[in-house]
């Protein structure tokens, strides 16, 4: 038993929905398979433009589900003969209407809650998923909708539900052992206890894949996207790059943090906690083997896994000859940021306690700053520190492996490597898993260090 997920992109139009589903139909000639699917690419961004544009009381709304009607009658006329595509049409103009009296009464009220807002995002899974069912079934190969909402369990954390595992569990096994054929499940959306529709957030339906595998205990699960799957670099700068055979889930985490957006980690934990592998495979290339994601996974023969990179990044330095000795100062420095609803990406702090750099997003920077300023008015008064510095335009490059850890001299050959292609480094960090080297530089010195590093660890290596 696999399970399969297939991401906007892959089921973007008619075409594209066939090929997912030859893809399917070869998967089930040899085991049971669950699919689980995303919203057509960009109905979900139509659907808040939707709802935001009748929040203000703006017709335009309207356009919006036009368009989104266009597009299903479109895939409709090409997957399906004229008896089939009367009846699925049907199903899918109900739920349009629905979607429609939803936004005339947020343009009545002119507000539309996280609530509502989740209720609305709804609507393009749960129309892709019907009508990828109604195709399956229609080709001769028996498929049946499953709304995810009957079976994953949420609080009420609108937008970004937290999953009540108890309780989904049991009911996943049970609705799926009802089903006849594949499992079509609408990924992204759950509810509440009393059935209030939620959603799971950023990479909600790689999340929807994972709870259904690990409730099944499936044997694999399976993230189709349009990538050969976790790059060792972002391609775009490193034309060397290549895709990494396995990692870990320590790795994939890291390389996800640092912009590695194949996957996001929060959504393997619950595949990895059953000791399910986690295949990235390419929907447009379906032969090539992947990336396998699995708890323990050692990786290739290179000292590191890969390289990522977060840009459009400031760092902001606190100096002050006052700082040293005084307990304190670095609660204070995060509380007021916190307070700021900041979000620190990384920090730097010299043992000599005479300064401490963080960095985080470029257009927080400045808010950053004004915080810090507010906190710290005193000591600034009183020269106990002398400056808060901030420099935009930098990029955080983050070396990430599992192999790093205990292995001398990664260090040593990542500067010299950065020394060889000039590239100045403004601030470091290393955690003591020894997991991830992180390093902030100039912006526009992004492609030659990342170049740099590649070639230096990944490319011998290889």
């Amino acid at each position: 038993m696999k399970v399969m997920k297939f991401g906007g992109s892959s089921v973007k139009d008619a075409e594209k929905i066939q090929h997912v589903s030859d893809i399917a139909r070869r998967a089930a000639s040899t085991e049971p398979v669950v699919l689980v699917f995303s919203a057509m690419k960009g109905i979900t961004d139509m659907l808040i433009d939707a709802a935001t544009s009748a929040e203000k009381g703006d017709p335009a709304y309207r356009r919006l589900v036009e368009e989104i009607k266009t597009r299903q009658k479109e895939a409709i006329a090409a997957l399906f003969d004229n008896d089939t595509s009367e009846t699925i049409e049907k199903e899918i103009g109900t739920l349009l209407n629905e979607l429609s009296d939803i936004l005339h009464g947020v343009e009545l009220v002119r507000e539309c809650s996280i609530r509502t807002m989740d209720m609305i995002m709804s609507f393009g899974e749960r129309i892709n998923c019907r009508l990828i069912a109604s195709y399956l079934s229609a080709s001769r190969t028996p498929a049946q909708y499953v709304d995810a909402r009957g079976m994953i369990v949420t609080d009420s954390s609108h937008g970004n539900a937290k999953v009540d595992f108890e309780a989904s569990y049991p009911l996943i096994r049970q609705t799926l052992s009802k089903v006849e054929g594949i499992a079509v499940v609408t990924g992204f959306i759950a509810r509440t206890e009393k059935g209030v529709t939620t959603t799971l957030g950023r990479n909600g339906s790689d999340y929807t894949a994972s709870l259904v595998g690990a409730a099944i205990d499936a044997d694999r699960v399976e993230i189709w996207t349009d990538v050969d799957g976790v790059l060792s670099a972002d391609p775009r700068l490193v034309p060397t790059a290549f895709v990494l055979p396995e990692i870990s889930l320590e790795d994939a985490m890291e390389l996800s943090y640092f912009g590695a957006e194949v996957i996001h980690p929060y959504t393997m934990l619950p595949a990895v906690d059953k000791n399910i592998s986690i295949y990235i495979k390419n929907t447009l290339n379906p032969e090539v083997p992947g990336t396998r994601i699995a708890a323990g996974a050692k990786g290739g023969a290179a000292p590191i896994t890969g390289i990522a990179s977060i840009e459009n990044v400031a760092l902001i330095n606190i100096e002050g000859g006052g700082m040293l000795g005084h307990p304190g100062v670095a609660s204070r420095v995060f509380s007021a940021l916190a307070h700021a609803k900041v979000n620190i990406i990384m920090i730097s702090q010299a043992s000599s306690e005479h300064s401490i750099c963080m960095v985080c997003r470029e257009k927080e920077a400045a808010l950053a700053v004004a915080a810090l300023k507010t906190e710290l008015a005193e000591e600034l008064h009183y020269r106990m520190i002398q400056s808060i510095e901030l420099v935009n335009e930098l990029e955080i490059i983050a070396v990430v492996g599992e192999n790093m850890r205990g292995t001398p001299g990664i260090s040593g050959r990542l500067f010299s490597a950065l020394g060889r292609a000039n590239i100045n480094v403004l601030a470091i960090a290393q955690g003591s898993s020894e997991r991830n080297i992180s390093f902030v530089i100039h912006q526009k010195s992004r492609s030659a260090a990342l170049n740099a590093v590649h070639k230096a660890f990944l490319e011998e290596a290889q």
